[in-house]
């Protein structure tokens, strides 16, 4: 990770890696003709849910960068959203790469009526996933400090020795 955060083509290589992960396992299970298991609905709400969450958990963070007051959040509370923003974003790739492998596998073999009614729940969590990766990408850019923004702020202190 850089200083600006998850980069988007980190995102990308995310959800390439594991949208073959997800495929080479789809192929493995499909092979002797055992259909793929449906993915909880209760995991794509969870993904929306988690979304949701870190956009709240940054709205602070946000509204006290956009103040102009940088004394009143806890910086130790800020680092951690930026932290959660960034897992977000990677868990929601890597999610919607394994789904995506997946929905590729039901793609190549929709002769199979069974296959068909998956596709939905497959599509349904692959959109979840994405949901949850932007969700984490924006709550990051909430986050973010602009260069000039740290500099203009207490300039005597950054001159300063530090003693232990």
């Amino acid at each position: 990770m850089s200083r600006d955060g998850v980069r988007t083509q980190t995102l990308v290589v995310t959800l390439a890696v594991t949208t073959v992960l997800g495929y080479v396992a789809g192929t493995v299970i499909t092979r002797d003709g055992t259909l793929l298991q449906r993915p909880p609905w209760g995991a794509a709400v969870l993904l929306v849910v988690m979304g949701g969450l870190v956009l709240w958990l940054a709205r602070p963070v946000r509204r006290h960068l956009r103040s102009g007051n940088r004394t009143s959040l806890d910086a130790l509370r800020a680092a951690r959203t930026v932290v959660l923003a960034q897992a977000a974003a990677l868990t929601g790739a890597a999610a919607a790469g394994w789904y995506l492998g997946q929905v590729v596998v039901l793609l190549s073999d929709l002769s199979l009526v069974a296959n068909r009614e998956r596709l939905w729940s497959f599509g349904i969590a692959l959109v979840a996933s994405l949901v949850l990766a932007v969700c984490g990408l924006v709550a990051q850019a909430w986050c973010r400090i602009d260069p000039g923004d740290d500099e203009d702020r207490e300039p005597a202190a950054r001159d300063e020795p530090r003693h232990r």
